[in-house]
């Protein structure tokens, strides 16, 4: 069960986060995409400590396609250098598996 990650990434509106998730799962680069937020994050940024609210951007693919993934998420991202990162999923539905696999490949049905 190794061979699919949740993939996050965040952004400073939802529309910029639905828009990124739109454009990976619409190059299925990921089978689909969950919106969070808005959360509130607690970080050192540029040697400054901050905290500030974004939208979380939760994405499931295969692991085969991650680093297309992430290079398609730093392209499009509006931040210049934004957090992306992968957990592997170590459990799920059979079922769930096949329409993540049926969906990050180029020859699925639209």
């Amino acid at each position: 069960m190794g061979d699919f990650l949740q993939v996050s990434t965040a952004t400073e509106t939802r529309d910029q986060a639905v828009e990124l998730a739109a454009s990976a799962v619409r190059e299925r680069l990921a089978a689909g995409a969950q919106v969070v937020g808005p959360v509130t994050s607690v970080f050192w940024h540029l040697g400054k400590f901050g905290t500030g609210e974004e939208w979380r951007l939760l994405l499931t693919t295969r692991a085969e396609r991650y680093q297309a993934l992430e290079d398609h998420l730093l392209r499009h991202h509006p931040w210049d250098n934004p957090e992306v990162s992968a957990v592997p999923v170590v459990a799920g539905s059979e079922a769930s598996f096949r329409w993540i696999e049926t969906n990050t490949t180029s020859e699925a049905a639209s």
